[in-house]
């Protein structure tokens, strides 16, 4: 197969044959390997060459006339000069699109002195160079001529069908395993749209799996603050986060600077940036070929913005990828919508039980600090009795809160110099029992109950209110009863200094199976000198988050 300069330029000059040219030479290859001979291809639609062979003729514009001149998909003879047929094989490659392969045949032999002026014409040359290459060439009757073109052409339309099919279905499998990660990654962030993951954890999860999912090199996902410095109690994000996956080509100022360059607008949905923006000039974040940025949102409040960054094979980002994008960020916007809401109602909570703890400390100054002390020593003891996590928080409240019944015992009796009188003491073994119903109401403090109503049972049933013994009594008050003794015995009262810690520690051995649970004082002296550590200074602040300080 032979390009003339001739072709070259015209290939050149017309795209859509530059575009048909490599099917031409698919075509070409498997046309010689079935007959022997080569073909030259034409656009079906135009009439313009394609691919030109090297015998005579073969580049004659009548040539291409005649092919687009066909009609039917049939093999087809285009000229006839005796002893030549020129044949035509329509042969369709897709998209709409048809070449028209042409080549002459020679039908009978012929004589050195025959006569061969107009097959001469037909192959564009003299009758010289015409009988030369008539004599060169094998004879073809012409029924076996026009039923080889058939044959040939319903082997390339079924390897051609073949191929296709192979190709939809590599898509669909593509498009199948696509999906599935798409699933996979929707599910698993289903399954951790819970309160304990935070937003971060979360996001960076799903920035990890993303990648598994969308042909990007890289992902990033900015976080915004949720609250100001100072002004929480628990654990809160106060600056924004730049989080990452893969190949990222942006730091946190230049995200930020990337946001604020597009303009983006929450409500907008996602944005998709492809060549044709970032190809042009003053395109300030040469990095970056495609992006699709969409927000982390609920409602009006924007959470966040995700990023992925740069086509794996450098093509472009479609509606699949931000559709995708968009109900991630989505999700994550509800996630993280719910995480605040539930700190803000902790920070609720915190503030009620510091309005509790005041006036327990304003009720009986006497015993300021002692309910801060007890919560502390108490989540002391809970981790070294290897307590699951959520008890810690639940036994911090629970210490700073297991007096609140105090608010109801008269000041005289609680803050008298002297030793209780019997029915003093009696009106003092009240405090448990006020202190759950001043809490019975406050559904969030539920847990906190069992600590209030029994931290004064004893293990050998002798306490009160209700005398429970052994493991009727709650764990956490268990536990707090310790936490309260040891800080109680310890502690100056008005009636009395302060025991040392030696005699602390001989009653605690005396009451361990009798007054308390023995497990708990054994976990008392196991983190003995944490304890002592805890009960010898005094917090200025009073954080309520566990996480923070244990």
């Amino acid at each position: 197969m032979v390009v003339t300069p001739e072709i070259a330029l015209f290939t050149a000059a017309n795209p859509q044959s530059a575009e048909l040219a490599p099917h031409a030479e698919r075509l070409a290859t498997a046309l010689r390997d079935a007959t022997g001979r080569d073909f030259t291809f034409w656009d079906a639609d135009s009439g313009d060459l394609v691919l030109a062979s090297d015998e005579p003729g073969a580049a004659d514009p009548l040539r291409g006339q005649l092919a687009r001149a066909i009609r039917g998909s049939e093999p087809q003879f285009l000229a006839e000069e005796d002893p030549l047929v020129v044949v035509g094989i329509p042969l369709a490659i897709g998209y709409g699109q048809s070449l028209v392969a042409t080549a002459p045949f020679v039908t009978r032999g012929v004589d050195p002195d025959e006569h061969l002026g107009p097959a001469a014409t037909l192959l564009a040359c003299d009758e010289l160079q015409a009988l030369g290459w008539i004599r060169a060439q094998s004879a073809w009757p012409p029924e076996l001529i026009m039923r080889l073109a058939s044959a040939v052409q319903g082997r390339l339309a079924a390897e051609a069908r073949t191929t296709q099919l192979q190709q939809e279905v590599e898509k669909v499998s593509s498009n199948l395993a696509s999906t599935y990660e798409e699933i996979c990654l929707l599910h698993g962030l289903t399954q951790n749209l819970r309160l304990k993951i935070d937003d971060e954890s979360l996001c960076q999860l799903v920035l990890n799996r993303i990648l598994d999912c969308v042909p990007a090199r890289g992902a990033a996902l900015l976080l915004l603050p949720v609250a100001k410095e100072g002004q929480i109690t628990y654990k809160a994000r106060t600056q924004s986060v730049l989080l990452q996956a893969g190949v990222c080509p942006l730091d946190h100022n230049r995200f930020e600077r990337l946001i604020e360059s597009l303009n983006l607008q929450p409500a907008a949905g996602p944005r998709v940036v492809n060549r044709r923006y970032t190809a042009a000039d003053g395109w300030p974040f040469p990095g970056i070929r495609q992006l699709v940025v969409v927000p982390v949102t609920e409602g009006d409040r924007v959470f966040g913005w995700m990023a992925i960054f740069n086509h794996t094979s450098d093509s472009e980002f479609g509606t699949i990828e931000a559709s995708l994008l968009n109900s991630i960020g989505a999700m994550l916007g509800i996630h993280s919508s719910n995480r605040d809401l539930y700190r803000l109602q902790s920070e609720f909570l915190a503030s009620v039980v510091r309005a509790f703890t005041s006036a327990i400390d304003a009720k009986d100054p006497y015993t300021c600090g002692h309910s801060d002390r007890v919560a502390r020593i108490a989540v002391r003891l809970a981790k070294e009795l290897d307590c699951e996590p959520e008890l810690l928080h639940t036994l911090y409240m629970a210490g700073l809160l297991h007096d609140i019944g105090k608010i109801g015992i008269n000041d005289e009796v609680l803050r008298k110099a002297d030793r209780l009188t019997e029915a003093e003491f009696e009106h003092i073994k009240e405090h448990p029992e006020l202190g759950y119903k001043i809490l019975a109401d406050i559904s969030p403090l539920a847990a906190v109950l069992p600590a209030v109503l029994h931290h004064h049972e004893q293990w050998d049933g002798r306490g009160y209110p209700l005398k429970l013994a052994t493991d009727q009594i709650p764990l956490i008050a268990r536990i707090v009863a310790v936490a309260d003794a040891f800080d109680a015995m310890s502690s100056d009262r008005p009636y009395r200094k302060g025991m040392s810690v030696e005699k602390v520690n001989e009653i605690f051995r005396r009451g361990a199976g009798q007054q308390w649970d023995p497990e708990v004082i054994a976990a008392y002296f196991s983190a003995y000198d944490d304890i002592l550590k805890i009960s010898s200074y005094e917090r200025a602040n009073l954080t309520l988050d566990v996480a923070q300080w244990i």
